[in-house]
């Protein structure tokens, strides 16, 4: 059993402590938000994941977990202190580190001899020996510390189970002893362990990010020129992806990536790049193309609708988070696409089985409904935007007897275009070439 601590309970940060204790360790989490920690005392998540909240209950019960906001009281028998802070994007697209600053000075503060910090954080590149400086610039005295990078791979929607079992760990140190006891406080995941320098570790997660979104903005312009040729991507990509040099991952076209990883890291690699003078043309198309998706399919609703405008025309969005299993709503796609149906003058309702109390907040000019169904009473369009299992069970009869008019775009592709042209559907998909006609 090792003492932990992890600094920061948002999404990667309670994640990390709720599986860490469950690996039976002693973990605390600490975070200067006082609402946040006053909720989980009392059981109450400060974000929707399957699974968390059974994870962190068993947890407490066992003693293996407890909360604070005391850097004092997280720091006192801790071997590990992990940094988990958020790292939004800032004006230019660069990462903002102010949480990651405040949190090593706080560190600093509090620091004894042997301890190691984590930055779990995506942090750009050199920001590892940024944290050194920081700790030894705040408290002199700091004494013998190190600095690790273990960067997150954790996929919202799934995040205790990529926890659990990684494809890999990536450990990054220029203390070879430190960067072994981090690895040997991994070991119980049975996972291959990458054992590199500092810098280099924090590339392979932007790196592995920007590729993913890579692989989405390809397929989604793929999508592009099989709707302009007759061709289906939905078939395109399941032939590409028995390749093995290819893979069935990340290749699913729709109107694009969003949440808090893909877009802010992308843009942080671009920013990284072109301040150290070179032209990531590259990932500057990603963005772009993934952009586009937003715009073109408030497009292709005004095209279903012969419309120059949606004047008079109500659309219903299922779901509003940028991928299904999460309460996620930063940069999701339905979204931008709310707030563009708004500027055509459209009437908007929206349902969403998690993050209608949330979506309120940010869209209040558009009608929230209690159920699927309510929302398509009267409508003029529906378009999926987020892939629901629950989305895949709909009474289509029932959703189509309620529509103004049966018109359905399938931003996400989740439905048969025959199957829906059978039910009466006018149906239009993404990349689907003929779309059931």
């Amino acid at each position: 059993m090792k003492n932990i601590c992890v600094v920061g309970v948002g999404y990667v940060g309670i994640i990390t402590a709720a599986c860490f204790a469950d690996l039976g360790n002693k973990v605390v989490g600490l975070d200067i938000d006082e609402s946040k920690i006053a909720g989980l005392k009392q059981g109450v998540m400060p974000i929707y994941e399957p699974g968390l909240k059974e994870l962190i209950d068993r947890n407490v019960q066992a003693n293996r977990i407890s909360f604070t906001t005391s850097y004092e009281e997280g720091l006192k028998d801790a071997e590990f202190v992990f940094i988990a802070v958020g790292t939004p994007s800032g004006v230019d697209g660069e990462a903002d580190l102010q949480y990651v600053a405040a949190a090593a000075r706080s560190i600093a503060d509090h620091i004894h001899e042997g301890l190691i910090i984590i930055n779990k954080s995506t942090v750009p590149v050199g920001t590892g020996d940024w944290v050194a400086d920081i700790v030894r610039e705040q408290n002199p005295d700091a004494g013998d510390f190190s600095v690790v990078s273990c960067p997150e791979f954790l996929r919202e929607g799934s995040a205790i189970g990529d926890f659990m079992e990684p494809h890999r760990i990536v450990v990054g140190s220029l203390d070879a002893e430190a960067a072994d006891k981090v690895a040997q406080l991994h070991l119980p995941l049975r996972a291959p362990i990458v054992v590199t320098d500092l810098r280099t570790a924090e590339m392979i997660k932007y790196a592995s990010n920007a590729f993913l979104a890579t692989k989405i903005s390809f397929i989604n312009e793929i999508a592009n020129i099989c709707e302009d040729l007759g061709a289906d991507v939905m078939e395109v990509s399941n032939g590409m992806g028995f390749d093995s040099r290819i893979g069935p991952a990340f290749l699913n076209a729709g109107i694009g990536y969003g949440g808090s990883c893909f877009p802010k890291d992308v843009q942080a690699l671009t920013y990284m790049a072109e301040k150290s003078g070179r032209h990531p043309q590259l990932l500057h198309s990603v963005m772009d193309i993934n952009a586009d998706r937003r715009v073109m399919a408030v497009e292709q609703v005004k095209s279903m609708l012969e419309s120059e405008d949606l004047s008079g025309k109500t659309i219903g969005l299922l779901g509003l988070t940028f991928k299904p299993n999460t309460d996620d709503l930063r940069d999701a796609p339905a979204v931008t696409i709310a707030k563009l149906l708004l500027k055509e003058r459209a009437a908007v309702k929206a349902f969403d089985p998690i993050a209608m109390e949330e979506a309120a907040k940010l869209l209040p000019s558009i009608q929230m409904t209690e159920t699927p169904y309510q929302m398509a009473e009267g409508c003029d369009l529906l378009m999926v935007n987020t892939e629901w299992n629950e989305f895949r069970q709909l009474d289509l009869s029932r959703i189509k007897a309620a529509m103004k008019s049966p018109n359905l775009f399938d931003g996400r592709n989740i439905y048969d275009p025959a199957t829906m042209v059978k039910l009466g559907f006018r149906y239009r998909g993404v990349g689907r070439g003929y779309n059931g006609d």
